[in-house]
């Protein structure tokens, strides 16, 4: 190869300095400039030494021809010699072609540098706020919840970064959320997978991250690297609450994440909410008033005044705030026996409306035991339950549901999806039986006989994209109401939807229950990653090994049709061993965005309760 020439080196040392963005165009124009100017002054003050004069010698001569270069517009007021006039037409032809290249490259550079922040490609400068990476449909619930949080607090940010177009999840947001009042949102382009667009947040400075799962195939995988970023990023970040759609990944996550970080397994929630909800209608609407800050909030509280006394003694001791369990060195204890004592270091689980108004009660009016229902024991028979669809956690909520029912209760499985059978061996209680059927047909659903079973569950079907299944749902629950009147069969319907916007249009096929899976773990995340030390209270509510949330028939506890203060319900649930926290009334069970559910009602106020009204409890099965 030939020894590169002098005028290749120097095209070469152009090309690079080129290449160094405005700045070195800049630069360039500047000395083109210069050179011009000089010329022009030469020859000016060279061949019209008079008109030289005239302009005070070199210094005057440099700046007209800084002002023709500036401003070709400056040669229509010139007067002198034909060959001066003629060197300033030069010098405005020199300018016209520096100036129209210098507007370019200020253009260019102005809009490239939009374009750059457009992308959300610079760094956050903020502390206190909470991180959210990654995007999904729970993203616009967590900001929703988010900004019902911080209403009244002055300088919230949320910064969000996820592998998407700024100015889309913007558009988006604002689409889905509205107004986000004092809140301010912050979105960033880039992979949260990746450390150094994980350093574009700040988030040594951060309140929380919220690492969510993507809509995507193999989500945890993406979830799993996120954590090993952070993981890898120098210095400390605040603690790291994440979603897990597959148990079978909770290991692997909790691994990567290490020891700060609070996992929520999607799944698992989800399966135990739809089965909760086909025994107990309303279970999936109470868990989301229980979850959003729209009403009652969780909180951890320590009196002293209280130690010493019993966990049935302390039912009665706030005014304005209802007492769900204990927290003591060994962990958090929903609904504890009655005599449990109170430990001075211990703390209370309480629901009220706000930290600020939890205040201790004078005194608390006696129940009235006129109209205290004495405790039965339940009867409990065989059940027959129809599970109409199929999809990836079909399995595990039919093994919950075996820990539930009575042994000889039968479980028939109707849908024409090929994993139909998978994971049904080794039940206790229930005996399954699958069937080929399309949920949507009307003549495949008339011929299951729906009127024998007392529960049906329908499931979304994971083989399509969510608003498809979605759309199929709708029909299958048209399909069964249409069968009930015109039958008059008695079943409750629970079905599971993706899309919090399609639950209206679900309302209209009056459904017992509507389990929106990715509404109730945005909620709780939101929870988390608000108040993370409340993980554990969390991780018990959704235990099936401890007390559970349940709406139960408030006839049962109180005599109906006559006014009760809310005071007799607590002392009716103490003596069957479980807590009441509140009622759903069944008038107002069609009306968001409580459907219902009154938590943490004033303990004094008289209700008249219908018999088809229901106690909120923590119970166990």
């Amino acid at each position: 190869m030939s020894k590169p020439t002098v005028k290749e080196r120097l095209s070469y040392w152009f090309d690079n300095t080129m290449a160094r963005g405005t700045a070195a165009l800049i630069g360039w124009l500047a000395m083109v400039s210069l050179g011009l100017i000089v010329v022009v002054g030469a020859l000016t003050m060279w061949l019209t030494p008079d008109e030289a004069l005239k302009y005070h010698g070199w210094p005057g001569v440099l700046w007209l021809a800084l002002m023709h270069a500036l401003s070709p517009g400056k040669i229509a007021g010139d007067a002198g010699t034909a060959p001066f006039l003629a060197i300033m037409l030069g010098a405005s032809l020199g300018g016209i072609f520096i100036v129209s290249i210098l507007v370019g490259v200020l253009s260019a550079g102005l809009r490239g540098k939009i374009e750059e922040l457009r992308k959300g490609r610079s760094r956050v400068i903020e502390s206190g706020h909470t991180v959210i990476l990654g995007w999904s449909e729970q993203l616009y619930t967590i900001v929703s919840e988010l900004v019902k949080a911080h209403s009244s607090q002055h300088g919230s940010v949320i910064a969000i970064l996820a592998d998407k177009d700024k100015p889309a999840m913007e558009d988006a947001i604002r689409a889905r959320v509205g107004d986000t009042g004092r809140t301010r949102l912050v979105c960033r382009t880039g992979r949260p997978t990746e450390p150094t667009d994980l350093d574009l947040l700040s988030l040594n400075t951060a309140r929380t991250i919220v690492v969510l799962s993507p809509e995507k195939d193999d989500p945890d995988a993406h979830v799993i690297k996120t954590l090993l970023a952070l993981a890898k990023r120098a210095g400390d970040h605040p603690p790291v609450v994440a979603a897990i759609a597959s148990s079978r990944n909770m290991a692997a996550a909790r691994l990567a994440g290490g020891p700060g970080v609070h996992l929520v397994d999607s799944d698992d929630i989800a399966a135990r909410l739809i089965v909760q909800s086909s025994r107990q209608s309303g279970m999936s609407v109470v868990c989301m008033d229980l979850l959003n800050f729209d009403g009652g909030e969780i909180y951890l509280r320590r009196d002293p005044s209280l130690a010493g006394r019993s966990y049935a003694q302390a039912l009665d001791a706030y005014a304005t705030a209802t007492v769900l369990g204990l927290r003591t060195s060994a962990g958090v204890a929903l609904n504890p026996p009655r005599h449990t004592a109170i430990g001075t270091s211990d703390e209370l689980v309480v629901l009220a409306q706000d930290d600020s108004l939890i205040r201790l009660a004078n005194g608390t009016a006696p129940a009235d035991e006129r109209h205290i229902v004495p405790p039965r024991a339940p009867e409990r028979a065989a059940e027959r339950t129809l599970m109409l669809g199929w999809n990836g956690r079909a399995a595990r909520i039919i093994r919950y549901l075996d820990g539930y029912v009575t042994p000889g209760s039968v479980l028939d499985v109707a849908s024409d999806h090929p994993g139909a059978r998978a994971g049904l061996a080794g039940l206790a209680n229930l005996t399954v039986n699958v069937k080929e059927c399309d949920a949507t047909d009307r003549y495949a659903l008339e011929s299951l006989g729906v009127g024998v079973y007392q529960h049906v569950i329908v499931l979304s079907d994971d083989r399509h994209d969510p608003h498809h299944a979605d759309t199929r749902t709708l029909m299958t629950l048209l399909q069964l109401r249409d069968m009930q009147a015109t039958l008059g069969e008695k079943y409750s319907i629970v079905s599971e939807m993706h899309d919090e916007n399609n639950r209206s249009l679900a309302e209209v096929t009056e459904a017992d229950d509507i389990v929106i899976s990715d509404t109730v773990i945005g909620l709780l995340l939101a929870q988390l990653a608000e108040n993370p030390h409340l993980a554990e209270v969390f991780g018990q509510l959704f235990d099936s090994a401890g007390s559970e949330v349940y709406p139960r028939p408030v006839r049962d506890y109180v005599t109906t049709g006559v006014p009760v203060a809310f005071r007799t319900i607590v002392e009716s649930a103490l003596r069957r061993g479980e807590t009441a926290i509140g009622y759903r009334l069944a008038a107002n069970v069609g009306e968001p965005p409580h459907y219902g559910i009154v938590l943490n009602p004033d303990r004094s106020r008289t209700v008249a309760f219908a018999p088809d009204d229901a106690v909120i409890v923590l119970a166990e099965h």
